[in-house]
């Protein structure tokens, strides 16, 4: 009889926390109401946490090497500068990616089975999102999913992007392109 009211104890345990895992952890994590799908949801959530916090710490290493005249002046939202403001840095990413970094966004590019996941990392820039997705459409890529984090003024933007037959971009190129697009003019809901 023990045992039974052990076995309830923990099923009532198991139930409630999963609950609270739900509750903190946004809706289009969790696909289904069942235990896998919201443990994995869960997972997946702290890795995109993860990788924001991975990002602001970069951020943070990267200010602090970097003069700064006066740090006790809130900072303004970062307007796109010139490209000769803000030199761009490239580096291959093992066999099957790319990264490439500038003072206003982080991006990155992998081959992910037939797709291309995609990563960009930056602060908040409005009407930023439509210039990378204008980008992609120019391109042949066709956009499949789309995942927002944002954090403070810093934002994760995570795609999954399946290669159009017409695209002849590399990765390299891909990760370039998207980072020049923080470069250029903002792009307007009636210009798409």
């Amino acid at each position: 009889m023990s045992h039974i009211a052990v076995e309830r104890n923990r099923r009532r345990q198991m139930n409630e926390n999963l609950k609270v895992l739900r509750s903190l952890t946004p809706c289009f994590y969790i696909k289904r109401g069942d235990q896998a799908s919201v443990i994995g949801g869960v997972i997946e959530f702290i890795k995109e946490l993860q990788q924001v916090l991975q990002a602001l710490e970069s951020k943070k290493q990267r200010k602090s090497l970097s003069p700064n005249p006066s740090p006790s002046t809130p900072r303004p939202l970062p307007l796109p500068a010139k490209p000769n403001h803000s030199p761009i840095r490239f580096e291959p990413v093992g066999d099957v990616g790319a990264c490439c970094n500038s003072s206003l966004a982080d991006v990155e590019a992998r081959i992910a089975g037939s797709n291309v996941v995609l990563k960009i990392v930056c602060g908040r820039i409005p009407g930023q999102i439509l210039k990378i997705i204008a980008v992609l459409e120019k391109f042949s890529f066709e956009v499949l999913h789309v995942n927002i984090s944002s954090m403070e003024d810093t934002v994760l933007y995570s795609f999954v992007i399946k290669i159009g037959l017409e695209c002849q971009l590399s990765l390299e190129e891909l990760a370039v392109e998207v980072q020049q697009s923080f470069f250029s003019e903002p792009v307007f809901l009636n210009e798409i």
